[in-house]
């Protein structure tokens, strides 16, 4: 499918499942706030970094790192908690239908390089994840509790902002999870989850290319970007488009 062809389809796909989008975020400047990061890593941004890495420079997760990178540093000047999923498997452990991706040790599974500094800051956690649903990963030995930051940051925090990558994958799940969790009254005080949209994104195997790879499934970028911020929205979770924090008095 030709650029032409794919900004076709994102249009009309738009113009049939419309997202309304909630606007403008406005960090409270008294905090109550966690900024979740989902697999900023490599693995999957890098060009040429690994399986599920782009092949070439892509606008759509060049942005998100870039996002990623300037609420980081906003946190890091608030003290505010930062929780950082990084994607992790062993060799043995494969998680299909993908093929293998971020192993332990091939260098895949760390911080793209623009976000290394924030391995050093005090309010980060990282959380190596050997699943999707960082949810999921983050639930040690069946114990329903939330233990995404050791119950005492971004838990009880009011709300959560996620950034991170895929879009309709690992971002999709970790949201639809926590607030399934938020529904049933698991994860107190916590009131919303927001997804940034311009801070997100997914990958790019366009259909003509699926087509001659044996079991992959086609994922225009744009359609599957547009999609997992629309079922988001449909779990229950805020998608914004701009993120700005509010003025000092």
């Amino acid at each position: 499918m030709g650029s032409e062809a794919a900004t076709a389809a994102v249009d009309l796909l738009r113009s049939q499942v419309p997202l309304q989008t909630d606007g403008e975020l406005v960090l409270p400047s008294r905090g109550g706030v966690g900024l979740v990061l989902v697999d900023v890593v490599n693995g999957f941004c890098t060009v040429g970094a690994g399986n599920l890495a782009p092949v070439a420079p892509n606008k759509q997760i060049e942005k998100m790192v870039e996002e990623a990178c300037r609420l980081a540093k906003l946190f890091c000047e608030k003290n505010w908690p930062i929780f950082a999923f990084l994607d992790t498997h062993y060799e043995d452990k494969p998680e299909p239908p993908y093929p293998p991706h971020c192993i332990i040790g091939s260098g895949e599974e760390n911080f793209v390089p623009a976000l290394e500094w924030l391995e050093n800051e005090p309010n980060l956690t990282i959380k190596r994840k050997n699943c999707i649903d960082g949810y999921i990963s983050s639930i040690e030995k069946m114990d329903p509790i939330f233990l995404l930051i050791g119950l005492e940051n971004i838990r009880l925090k009011l709300l959560v902002l996620v950034l991170g990558i895929c879009t309709d994958i690992c971002v999709l799940d970790f949201a639809s999870s926590t607030l399934a969790a938020r529904n049933i009254g698991q994860v107190p005080p916590l009131q919303d989850v927001v997804i940034y949209s311009e801070g997100c994104a997914t990958y790019d195997l366009p259909v003509e290319f699926a087509m001659n790879m044996k079991g992959a499934l086609a994922h225009p970028q744009g359609l599957m970007h547009h999609m997992g911020l629309y079922i988001a929205k449909g779990r229950g979770a805020k998608v914004v488009d701009r993120v700005v924090l509010e003025p000092s008095e």
